[in-house]
């Protein structure tokens, strides 16, 4: 039997369950008058994800189990049947599940058996592990359903279905970004393929929540890899797909608006990938790197802007390269008329920084402001000058400037109802080369986990994908080549208080984001002691990266969720 299938690549809003359920009926609706018969959502996509603590509401938990019934009846109406995920709770606990919908009546559940408790992931803390078969039966077909990490695991579910000789399986995913995921993703799944010996459909939510991105990329991984098809990334879809659902075979029934990616059949593989002679790409089918990761940064800064309510956002606009990164993706993922900016100049901003920052505002035609602060900045050293009597200048005058700064942008930010937005790069606050209560205050950082050469490589690749389209580059050249500085104090550099960032930047790599120990770092040609007193930065500052805004996660190790140390912490590295 052929039937037409759906796959719902959407962006559900955690907690909304009302706004959740409206979107998945106009998903199903929009599916049916296309001619499915089958809609598939992605994991938990009634509560969002992650729902974090809200799983341990007794009220949520009822209100999703009344979501259902009018979910399940409202199917019936449209004359649709879906695969859905969502929390169930039970006898056992609370189940993260995925439940199959046939002729307005729920037919089958299949509840997830691995559940992830590392990274950014607490499953543990709300789901109990499933029991149970994975095969489901829908009009008198059987196939598979995992959800999520089952598919990452070669026991428990996927041995389960190859043993049952199923002909396709669904895996519904939350599955988030990060540099490097879906190739991640395709290396597994071609694994799993290789042993169940069928089509794997692989259906991934998009969207921002908080620090997260999910990115999309949903795929179907054939048996003949080179003919596997992926969604676009970072973009809601509903994908029609023709099944045959005795042989599993699958054809595409759309043209998606970039070609169909073609996965190569041979190509260098890492350990553990190659089964029965299919080998995946090691190569990013998506997109360049540097565009995806700046898709991620607008798709968390416009999800975190829109389902918080704010009108807009706010920032400060000192003509140094991080800030001006920050305004132009805030104007693309948001546009020109949501972001203000403002200038602060004091006696040591340059004049270079005032015009580089107007010439900049000008590229993308965003509103810039000038509040010169000098005057209050002398004021507080005035009123602070008994405290100080006796004690030399030091930080203390330097720190003051963006802490002026941020009670000005937090008063914009209050008036107009526009989030405030830090600039500030993940270089910086590694080391605490940041003002606690200053420059690192605000609601959201876009370029938390973004280190500083990484910044230089998106204000170029963004300025060669301006020239491709014939518009005017939106990051003035000067703001990229000149040296950074914080223009605190005269004739300052960053070079003054850190090592070169690409020095600081591979230190950072090695030791945040692998886990790396000092003897390993040096043993690799960095200075040992360079090394050690980058480390000792790292571990003096977790306070204020605790005190920091959550901002867009584009690694495997970014801090926030991901990286979690103690405080007070009398361990060193030495």
């Amino acid at each position: 039997m052929e039937f037409t299938l759906a796959l719902a690549q959407v962006n559900p809003h955690v907690g909304h369950l009302e706004k959740n359920l409206e979107m998945m009926l106009d998903s199903a609706a929009q599916a049916k008058q296309a001619g499915a018969d089958l809609i598939a959502f992605p994991e938990l996509v009634l509560t969002g994800y992650p729902p974090e603590d809200l799983l341990h509401k007794p009220l949520f938990i009822k209100k999703i189990a009344e979501m259902e019934q009018r979910l399940v009846q409202k199917l019936g109406e449209i004359g649709i049947d879906a695969v859905y995920g969502t929390a169930r709770n039970s006898r056992n606990g609370l189940y993260n599940a995925a439940i199959v919908v046939e002729s307005g009546k729920e037919t089958g559940m299949v509840a997830k058996q691995h559940l992830p408790n590392f990274s950014v992931f607490d499953e543990v803390r709300y789901f109990v592990s499933g029991v149970g078969s994975s095969v489901v039966t829908w009009r008198g077909q059987r196939f598979g359903v995992t959800v999520c990490e089952d598919i990452w695991h070669s026991d428990g579910p996927v041995a389960e279905l190859a043993e049952a000789g199923v002909p396709w399986i669904l895996n519904i995913n939350a599955s988030p970004y990060h540099q490097g995921k879906l190739w991640e993703r395709h290396a597994v799944v071609a694994e799993r393929v290789a042993e169940v010996q069928c089509p794997i459909v692989y259906l991934n939510m998009v969207g921002g929540q908080d620090e997260l991105v999910f990115d999309g990329g949903s795929f179907i991984m054939k048996e003949t890899v080179a003919e596997s098809i992926q969604l676009p990334m970072f973009e809601e879809k509903i994908w029609l797909v023709s099944v045959n659902g005795k042989t599993g075979e699958m054809r595409s029934l759309d043209d998606l608006d970039r070609p169909l990616v073609h996965l190569p059949e041979r190509i260098p593989v890492a350990d553990g990938v190659a089964k029965a002679g299919r080998l995946v790409t090691i190569d990013d089918p998506g997109i360049e790197r540097a565009r995806e990761i700046y898709a991620a940064l607008c798709v968390g800064l416009h999800d975190y802007v829109q389902k918080n309510g704010f009108q807009g956002v706010v920032l400060g606009l000192s003509g140094g390269v991080d800030s001006a990164l920050t305004a132009v993706i805030a104007a693309d993922a948001l546009g020109s008329d949501r972001v203000d900016a403002v200038m602060m100049p004091t006696r040591y901003t340059s004049p270079e920084s005032l015009e580089d920052a107007r010439d900049g505002a000008e590229r993308i035609n965003v509103r810039l402001g000038n509040v010169p602060i000098d005057g209050l900045f002398q004021l507080f050293q005035d009123q602070l000058a008994d405290e100080f009597k006796g004690l030399e200048e030091d930080v203390t005058e330097e720190n003051i400037q963006p802490r002026v700064r941020a009670t000005i942008l937090m008063a914009i930010s209050n008036k107009k109802g526009r989030l405030l937005v830090t600039t500030g790069n993940k270089s910086e606050v590694s080391v605490g080369y940041a003002t606690l209560y200053g420059d690192m205050a605000g609601g959201y950082s876009v370029l938390k986990d973004v280190l500083k050469q990484m910044v230089f490589t998106l204000c170029r690749s963004r300025n060669r994908w301006a020239e491709q389209r014939g518009q005017v580059p939106p990051l003035p050249q000067r703001v990229i080549d000149k040296p950074p500085s914080a223009e605190l104090r005269p004739d300052q550099k960053d070079s003054d208080s850190l090592p070169p960032y690409e020095v600081l930047d591979t230190i950072l790599a090695l030791y945040v984001e692998q886990e790396k120990g000092l003897e390993e770092i040096a043993s690799m040609g960095i200075d040992r002691q360079l090394a050690a007193n980058v480390i000792r930065l790292v571990d003096l500052n977790e306070y204020k990266r605790r005190q920091a805004p959550p901002g867009v996660r584009i690694t495997g190790r970014a801090f926030g969720k991901d990286r979690r140390y103690p405080i007070t912490n009398g361990f060193r590295v030495k």
